[in-house]
């Protein structure tokens, strides 16, 4: 259980209604499956060994004793398999017939949970006092479902086990406390396939593990049920966090992927209402533990949908949020005008187009937006021609201010050598540009528009008191790549072909603070040399801030999210400058602007992630360099 990670699987095999030896060999089948693939939890359907659909035969004894049979020889075959499986059948204890879940881990029944919701089945509610029955050669108790099942094994997790229709009794207070303390919902589900009942069980599984901040595994009756009233799908999902990792459905339908026990446990703490009673100690975090083969894809950008189609929905979204912040803002201060600094970058271009916006949902001119290009030491032709370009082509009124001569006499003012290009040198430029921004916004009845986004307030990547600093900074809440997603899609959707044109240049040109001296106007400076790549980074971001990762897991991640776009040694050396970088540049992220999170996660110093100005990073590092082996 290497990085928390568990390999779990949901199996509807084609069973043959009430024939419960038969079932149990497709049962066994579906079990040497997936312990051949590493599956450490594997879940069926509700009376898996006998069908759904047997109707009054359930209290027959025929039926009851070859269920316990079939199961007797299940379990018999579990032996020597490094796998909890929950397998269902119809159980008599004494004049009461259950549907029960059968929890089997190495030849062993460990417990026959009983359904608690029967209303409308031809079952029994579970009695209050624990009841024991012989299955084979051994008595095991047959437990209420109001506590969470624990199998030493897997100490990671904490499993409710529901079965038919007990998902749907959530108004009961002892299977809410259930369902607050579990990581793993196993769901042995009941119900036949309809035109919608796949849509409906995806919604429902998403909607509870993002609810419940656990993960969902449901296994759906199999085609092998009887045709009389319904017919019957094998649907197979497993649900974490509100996503679905695997889904399968139709003949011997099987889904089998790993969830996060890490990334569950992380999500849950500081939240009151829920219970995690396990101790880190139980889980197997070191270089010892065992390392689980993932099959579930992770993503270069998570801070993006998964799918194209959703993409441009997802930008219309961020980009309302950023024109209705920024317009907010306007209109409280009774301000009428956007100042921006525009450089031919995705950031300063990105906040051009969102004034533009919002200047015009104002009912304002479009030359209310005053936009600046204000070029210096390190400024190129082409980065200087593409924010013209691009503010004219939105109407908005554009002013060239050459800063250099401004700079070169407060280098005279300060005691600073024209050829001394230390840090001093570069940052002078950027203060000098705020300086401008903002007295030209206080002339005109204006705001001052910050382009810098989250990801280089994260590296620290911007000067402190220059670019670092607006009135009010519509971008603080994107990472770079939602920034570049943000341009794309405009240059996508416009029918404007200049404003297209130029957009996609800027779109290809590297990103670069410019504030160096270039040679034959060719753009030198370029900041993914020295913080290492955007996309990397914003992956970093996604894994260690947000889902509280470990740097070492992260790394692991980015293996497999990058496969060969880099080498071991340059995720580790980019891992180690983000890790260093987010500890050193924290004074700057102290004192942020105001503007607009557009998910779940900021920097802002009031509502976002906060930590001291003056920590260290020593232990995040010697965490990664512990499990590198580069």
């Amino acid at each position: 259980m290497k990085n928390g990670f568990v390999k779990v699987a949901a199996a509807a095999p084609v069973i043959r209604v009430a024939d419960a030896e038969y079932n149990a060999d497709r049962v066994i089948d579906c079990m040497q499956k997936a312990a051949a693939q590493g599956v450490k939890v594997l879940a069926f359907p509700e009376l898996t060994l006998t069908g759904v659909s047997c109707y009054d035969l359930y209290q027959h004894s025929v039926l009851l004793d070859g269920a316990k049979k079939a199961l007797a020889r299940v379990a018999k075959a579990s032996e020597g398999l490094d796998m909890l499986s929950f397998v269902g059948l119809p159980l008599a204890v004494g004049s009461r017939v259950y549907s029960t879940a059968a929890a089997l881990y190495d030849g062993e029944i460990l417990a026959l949970i009983p359904r608690e919701n029967v209303d409308g089945s031809p079952f029994s509610a579970p009695a209050m006092e624990t009841r024991f029955v012989k299955i084979g050669e051994t008595e095991t108790a047959v437990e209420s479902c109001d506590s969470l099942f624990v199998c030493e094994a897997l100490p990671a997790l904490k499993i409710c086990v529901e079965l038919g229709a007990d998902r749907d009794a959530l108004e009961s207070p002892a299977l809410r406390q259930v369902r607050a303390g579990a990581t793993l919902v196993v769901q042995m589900a009941s119900f036949p396939e309809t035109v919608s009942s796949r849509a409906d069980a995806e919604l429902q599984a998403r909607f509870e593990s993002k609810h419940w901040k656990a993960a969902v595994l449901l296994a759906a009756p199999g085609r092998g049920e009887s045709s009389t009233d319904y017919v019957y799908s094998g649907l197979c999902l497993c649900a974490e966090n509100g996503k679905i990792l695997a889904a399968g459905e139709g003949a011997d339908s099987f889904a089998v992927t790993e969830i996060d026990a890490d990334l569950l446990r992380n999500l849950r703490r500081g939240c009151s209402d829920f219970e995690f009673e396990s101790d880190c100690s139980e889980y197997a975090w070191g270089s010892e533990a065992t390392e689980t083969a993932l099959t579930r894809k992770f993503f270069m950008h998570p801070h993006l949908p998964e799918t194209a189609e959703e993409l441009p929905a997802y930008c219309e979204r961020m980009l309302d949020m950023q024109v209705s912040g920024l317009i907010r803002r306007m209109e409280y201060a009774h301000l009428d005008h956007c100042v921006v600094g525009i450089s031919g970058g995705v950031d300063s271009t990105l906040c051009v187009m969102v004034c533009a916006r919002a200047i015009k949902q104002m009912g304002l001119p479009a030359t209310n937006v005053v936009a600046c290009t204000l070029p210096c030491f390190g400024t190129s032709s082409r980065t200087k021609s593409n924010a013209i370009i691009v503010a004219e082509q939105l109407g908005c009124e554009v002013r060239v201010i050459d800063i250099g001569k401004s700079v070169y006499q407060h280098f005279d003012d300060i005691g600073h050598a024209h050829d001394d290009y230390s840090i001093a040198f570069e940052n002078a430029q950027a203060r000098e540009r705020t300086q401008v921004l903002m007295d030209i916004a206080n002339k005109v009845n204006g705001l001052d528009v910050g382009t810098e986004d989250l990801s280089e307030y994260i590296d620290g990547w911007c000067t402190y008191n220059g670019d670092h600093t607006s009135m009010y900074d519509v971008n603080l809440g994107l990472t770079k790549t939602q920034v570049r997603a943000n341009v794309r899609h405009i240059a996508d959707t416009t029918e404007d072909r200049v404003l297209k044109a130029a957009l996609y240049d800027v779109l290809e040109c590297p990103v670069t603070p410019e504030l160096l001296p270039i040679h034959d106007d060719q753009i030198e400076q370029k900041s993914e040399e020295a913080v290492g790549s955007y996309s990397l980074q914003d992956f970093f971001t996604h894994c260690i801030l947000i889902e509280g990762f470990t740097p070492s897991k992260t790394l692991r991640l980015a293996k497999l999210a990058y496969a060969n776009e880099f080498t071991d040694e340059e995720l580790h050396r980019w891992l180690t400058s983000w890790c260093k970088r987010l500890f050193s540049q924290q004074f700057k992220r102290s004192c942020l602007m105001d503007g607009p999170a557009v998910e779940a996660f900021t920097v802002s110093p009031r509502v976002g992630f906060r930590m001291p100005s003056d920590g260290e990073a020593a232990l995040f590092l010697a965490e990664l360099d512990s499990s590198f082996e580069g």
